[in-house]
C-alpha cells in the first residue's frame, strides 16, 4: 500500500485528465469509422452516460479507499470533473443527436419517461459541484459549507443509478453491478457518520 501511495504522490493530476479523455477519443474514432454498430447515436449516448457514471463512482470510492490506506484524495476533483464532463456530453448527445433539438418532443419525453427526469435531476445536482470545484470556491464557502454542498454527489449517483435501471428495464449483469457498487459506496460513506452521531447522542 505504501508503494501505491508513493506512486500516487508522484503522479501529476493532469495525467488523470489525459487518461480520462482516452475513452472519448475511442468513441469519436468509432463514430468516424462506422464502428459503433447499426445505431451509432444510441451507442454514443450509452457510452457517454456509462463513462459519466463510472467516473462518478470512482470519485465516490476515494474516501472508502482512503480508510483502508490507499490515499488518492488528490485525484477526486479530476474524477468528479470528468464525471460531469461526460454526463454533460451525454445530455448534449440526447438533445442534439437523438432528439434533433426538437424541444416539444423532449418536453413530452420528460412527462412520459421518468428516467429522463431522473437523468436531468442527476445532471442538475452536479452543476454546483463542478462550479465549486476550485480552491477559490472552497475558501469562499468554507470547508464545512463546501462539504455539505458536495453531498449533492449522493443525489447525483442515486439519480444516475435509477436512470440506468429504468432505462434498461431489465436487470442485466451490468446494471446489477453498477447498482450494487453505487449503493455500497454510498453506504460506506454514510454509515460511519450515522454511527458517530449515534455514539454522540448516547
Amino acid at each position: 500500500m505504501d508503494r501505491l501511495n508513493g506512486l500516487a504522490r508522484r503522479l501529476p493530476t493532469w495525467v488523470v485528465y489525459v487518461l480520462g479523455a482516452v475513452p472519448l477519443a475511442f468513441l469519436v474514432w468509432g463514430a468516424l469509422t462506422g464502428g459503433l454498430g447499426v445505431e451509432p447515436v444510441k451507442a454514443i449516448e450509452h457510452r457517454l452516460g456509462e463513462l459519466g457514471l463510472q467516473f462518478l463512482l470512482g470519485s465516490l470510492a476515494i474516501t472508502p479507499l482512503r480508510r483502508v490506506g490507499l490515499n488518492l484524495i488528490r485525484f477526486r476533483r479530476a474524477l468528479g470533473l470528468l464525471a460531469f464532463f461526460y454526463i454533460a456530453l451525454h445530455l448534449v448527445a440526447w438533445v442534439w443527436l437523438d432528439m434533433g433539438l426538437r424541444w416539444t418532443e423532449m418536453a413530452a419525453d420528460l412527462v412520459k419517461r421518468p428516467y429522463v427526469i431522473l437523468g436531468m435531476l442527476g445532471f442538475v445536482a452536479m452543476i454546483p459541484l463542478a462550479a465549486t470545484s476550485t480552491n477559490a470556491a472552497i475558501r469562499r464557502l468554507g470547508p464545512v459549507a463546501w462539504g455539505r454542498l458536495h453531498r449533492l454527489a449522493y443525489v447525483a449517483i442515486l439519480a444516475g443509478l435509477a436512470h440506468l435501471v429504468l432505462l434498461s428495464k431489465v436487470w442485466t449483469a451490468e446494471v446489477l453491478a453498477y447498482s450494487v457498487l453505487g449503493l455500497a459506496l454510498l453506504a460506506l460513506r454514510l454509515l460511519p457518520r450515522r454511527k458517530a452521531r449515534a455514539s454522540q447522542v448516547s
